[in-house]
């Protein structure tokens, strides 16, 4: 598989005499993906006739992607931010746009004690009125305000302008001095200063917690002290559902602060489930998650709003919509129960400091679902080099395998990776799955220890 990134034209590196590619040191780690692997036809026995498989295979036109959440000048709101060009396989006979949407997570009382939750079960009989489940949920729901600043070019040079933008977010946990808020990545990005306002009307600022731009997620801080105890006595902390158990078919309801004019509520069903969506994120990073499909209205400013069951249970952080002329009803959320380990451990763990950083030892390389289909190998983070006496050696791990898992979450990209090792210091110890180059892909488990980044790169 090697010869695949070893044909002449591509941009993996400096070329050696023999056709490999080498890299420096200091730029092999775990996450240092700085190209997208481009696989050329050079008669490799791996490469087999692509066929269309699932949602991307199925549909056969290209959408522009892009994020979706309300922008805000003074008081007027803009109805779509495109923050990218990336194209996907759609099945519309127009371009189509897919935008993204936002959530938060949870409160407490001054006193400590946990805050009164969304789990009063409504009715399973899907009915126009949701009106009780509205009542009892939109505690639990926020707005999240971005202000942030936008450098532009000008005749005198470049320039800066505030900018601020409106999404959503479900408080989701809490303790003894914070609540926190799930929303999306692309809500919270850029942001100098972080602004959320309660059901009540109540706006405290926030912090952000952590972020994981591989599948849009980031969780946002909000001090217990900050909120005034009025507010503290009114909202909720969301009850979560179990996304695996959803059915095509069942109702399905959005809140969120659509158009960033406040919190509204829409009503339609579970459309689809396991939708293969890709959006290019702020930094370039194709991200790519299998989402909740759904009908009911999804509109700027949605990002980061819950999508709920019949019973008022998040199963869905609403992320994105397909928006175009002839496209309507396709708006998608990250399943609940997919997010919600990931956003436990940005409650629960903090960035560590470069000093701290762990290093895994390896550059690596994007194998996406279409490359897995074209030259059959897993979809992962193919191995193009080791670096002697990392742990990634150490464990075994050689060029061309492909890691598959890491610390006990499926790993798709290097950003994916990257945002997993962001959290762990070094000397953590972590199982690897890694696919065998030398045995057909077959996977296998591996313990690698992280060593120090600083120390790995001089």
């Amino acid at each position: 598989m090697s010869d695949l990134y070893n044909n002449g034209g591509s941009n993996n590196g400096p070329e050696n005499n023999n056709g490999s590619y080498s890299y420096k040191k200091d730029e092999i780690n775990q996450g240092e993906s700085y190209y997208q692997w481009s696989p050329y036809d050079n008669g490799n026995k791996n490469k087999k006739q692509k066929k269309s498989t699932g949602f991307v295979g199925k549909l056969g036109r290209a959408v522009a992607i892009a994020l979706v959440f309300g922008l805000v000048a003074g008081t007027a709101f803009q109805s779509v931010v495109y923050v990218s060009n990336r194209y996907l396989p759609m099945s519309a006979s127009s371009e189509e746009k897919i935008e993204s949407t936002e959530t938060e997570d949870t409160a407490k009382s001054a006193s400590g004690t946990a805050l009164s939750t969304t789990s009063n079960k409504v009715s399973t009989t899907v009915t126009s009125d949701v009106s009780e489940i509205a009542e009892n949920v939109l505690p639990a729901i926020v707005q999240v305000t971005n202000v942030g600043l936008t450098e532009y070019q000008t005749f005198f040079g470049t320039m800066q302008q505030e900018t601020t933008s409106a999404g959503s977010g479900i408080i989701i946990s809490q303790d003894d001095d914070y609540i926190y808020i799930a929303t999306n990545n692309h809500v919270v990005a850029g942001a100098e200063t972080l602004t959320i306002t309660f059901n009540d009307g109540e706006a405290v600022e926030g912090t952000i917690k952590g972020t994981d731009s591989s599948c849009d997620l980031a969780v946002v801080a909000v001090a217990v002290s900050d909120i005034p105890s009025d507010t503290l006595s009114v909202i909720k902390v969301a009850t979560l559902g179990d996304s695996d158990a959803t059915v095509v078919g069942e109702a399905a309801i959005v809140i969120g602060n659509a158009l960033g004019y406040g919190t509204s509520v829409t009503t339609g069903i579970v459309s689809a489930k396991d939708r293969e969506v890709s959006i290019t994120d702020e930094e370039g990073n194709l991200v790519t998650n299998s989402l909740i499909q759904t009908d009911a209205a999804v509109n700027p400013g949605n990002s980061g709003g819950a999508l709920l069951n019949a019973t008022g249970e998040v199963i869905g952080i609403v992320s994105a919509k397909l928006a175009d002329e002839s496209v309507e009803g396709m708006g998608y959320a990250i399943p609940i129960s997919y997010a919600w380990d990931i956003i436990q451990q940005m409650i629960d763990n903090d960035v560590v400091s470069e000093l701290d950083a762990s290093y895994f030892g390896i550059a690596g390389k994007d194998i996406t679902s279409e490359m897995s289909e074209q030259y059959d190998v897993p979809v992962g983070v193919y191995v193009a080099q080791v670096v002697a006496g990392s742990g990634a050696e150490a464990a075994g791990i050689e060029v061309d395998d492909v890691i598959t898992s890491f610390n006990g979450r499926t790993v798709t990209s290097v950003n994916t990776l990257n945002n997993i090792m962001k959290y762990l210091p070094a000397g953590t110890t972590v199982e690897v799955t890694v696919a065998k180059a030398s045995n057909n892909y077959e996977e296998e488990t591996v313990e690698v220890t992280l060593t120090h980044k600083v120390d790995a790169v001089q």
